[in-house]
C-alpha cells in the first residue's frame, strides 16, 4: 500500500502438483489408518481442485502493491496451501535463473485461504528478475486450515509509544490489528520495505520483517503487537523513507 504504480501484469497458470499428505483427524465415523488417510487424501484433492490463480504485476491502481498473485479458494472453507512458482518472460517461457519466493509465506503453507479471494507477494530474485511477466503455479499440497481466515482483510495502524494513530513511514512502537468479520482470526503482521525501481519495471518487496508473531483478533474487535527486537530494529532502520508497508495476513 502507498507504493509508486509501475509496469504490466499477467496471468497465473494453475497446475496440479504432487499432492504431500499428512495424518488427518479421525473422520466422523472414526475411520484411522488407511481409511483416514485415504479420508485426507480426498480433502487434499478437493482442496488442490478449488484453488485458481493470478498474477498481478501492476494493477495501475494506486495505493496498492506490485507483484500480487490472487489466490481464488472456491471450496467453502479455509485453505494452508503449499505453492510453487515457475517464473515466465514476456513470450511465456520459463526463467529458470529466477527464483520466486512470496512474503506471506504460500510457498510454505504459511497464509490461509480463505473461501473467495485473497492475495499473496511475490518476490523475484537471481538473473532476470526485472523481466518477469507471469508466473506457473503448481499446488504442491492443500489442506484444510487449523484455523478459519477471515472474509475481510485484517487492518493495521501504526501507533507511537503514546498508543496515537501515526503514519506508517514514521518510527512506530506499536501495530493495532482491526477485524471486521464476526468471528476471531488469527494473523501475522509483516513489515515491507519496497525498492525504488526505474519506470516500466514492478516495484519488489526487498526486506520483509516480522512484526510479533500468531496473533487473535477478537471478532469486530482489535489487538495491538507491540514491536520489539528485530522487527524494532527495522523499523528504525527504514522509518522516514520512500515505501513501506504493514500488512496483515491469515496464518496458523
Amino acid at each position: 500500500m502507498g507504493l509508486r504504480r509501475l509496469a504490466a501484469t499477467g496471468v497465473a497458470v494453475a497446475m496440479g502438483g504432487a499432492l504431500v499428505c499428512g495424518c488427518g483427524p479421525l473422520g466422523a465415523d472414526g475411520a484411522s489408518g488407511s481409511s483416514a488417510s485415504a479420508d485426507a487424501a480426498a480433502r487434499a484433492l478437493i482442496a488442490e481442485a478449488s484453488l485458481s490463480f493470478r498474477y498481478v504485476g501492476d494493477s495501475h491502481v494506486d495505493e496498492t502493491m506490485n507483484q500480487q498473485l490472487e489466490i481464488k479458494n472456491a471450496t467453502r472453507g479455509s485453505v494452508a496451501p503449499v505453492l510453487a512458482f515457475t517464473a515466465l518472460d514476456k513470450n511465456h517461457q520459463e526463467m529458470p535463473q529466477v527464483a520466486v519466493t512470496t512474503v506471506y509465506g504460500s510457498d510454505r503453507g504459511g497464509l490461509v485461504v480463505p473461501y473467495g479471494t485473497s492475495w499473496d507477494t511475490l518476490r523475484f530474485s537471481g538473473p532476470g528478475e526485472h523481466d518477469v511477466a507471469d508466473v506457473r503455479v503448481t499446488v504442491r499440497s492443500a489442506a484444510a486450515a487449523r484455523i478459519p481466515a477471515g472474509m475481510h482483510d485484517v487492518k493495521t495502524q501504526a501507533l507511537d509509544s503514546q498508543g496515537h494513530e501515526i503514519s506508517r513511514f514514521e518510527r512506530f512502537s506499536a501495530v493495532r490489528l482491526t477485524n471486521e468479520d464476526d468471528f476471531p482470526v488469527s494473523v501475522r503482521i509483516a513489515y515491507i520495505l519496497w525498492d525504488q525501481p526505474p519506470k516500466g519495471t514492478t516495484q519488489q518487496a526487498v526486506e520483509v520483517t516480522s512484526v510479533g508473531g500468531l496473533t487473535e483478533v477478537p471478532a469486530h474487535g482489535t489487538s495491538v503487537v507491540q514491536v520489539s527486537a528485530d522487527a524494532a530494529a527495522a523499523v528504525a532502520r527504514n522509518s522516514n523513507g520512500p515505501a513501506v508497508s504493514i500488512k496483515a495476513y491469515n496464518s496458523q
